[in-house]
């Protein structure tokens, strides 16, 4: 009898396999947190630039508080307001500039809420804008509280899911 030859086949250990469910979920993750970083550093941006435009103290610490605050969904907002809110008050400026603080808050908050956050989800995860729009809102009254916050990261992966299926790798 003759000794048969064997086929070597390379071993490969602990090797990530590229079209694993897990890779592709923790891509969407990625992309999702990507976007959670752009969308604060933008809200930062956009609350400095106000701040500063309306004479309040300490306007670049309350900028950076509320990109910190943007982290928190529904109630990180209104929590960065407080900081503005006080100073403006404790400075002794007129009601003019407490009003303008208000309305900084509420044009911030409708600019990130319509199209600064599904528009950097959109473009970090494919998340179409109006599931990143729609999805925090239907997922909100499902599961009050939680559903606003696991919206986004579960949107992200669904829609990586669906991407993946769509060209084929499933």
């Amino acid at each position: 009898m003759e000794p048969r030859e064997q086929i070597s086949r390379p071993v490969t250990i602990n090797q990530p396999n590229p079209e694993h469910p897990l890779k592709t979920a923790g891509g969407a993750l990625l992309g999702w947190w990507r976007a959670t970083m752009l969308d604060a550093l933008i809200v930062g941006i956009l609350w400095f630039v106000g701040l500063e435009l309306i004479g309040v103290p300490w306007a670049p610490f309350w900028a950076f508080l509320g990109a910190l605050l943007q982290f928190i969904p529904t109630f990180g907002g209104m929590l960065a307001l407080i900081g503005p809110v006080l100073a403006v008050l404790f400075q002794g400026k007129d009601i003019w500039h407490l009003g303008l603080v208000l309305g900084l808050y509420g044009l911030i908050a409708v600019l990130e809420g319509l199209v600064i956050g599904p528009y950097v989800l959109h473009r970090t995860t494919k998340v179409p804008w109006w599931a990143a729009f729609l999805g925090p809102i239907v997922l909100g009254i499902v599961i009050p509280f939680w559903g606003v916050l696991l919206a986004p990261p579960l949107l992200a992966i669904v829609f990586a899911f669906r991407d993946r299926e769509r060209q084929g790798r499933i």
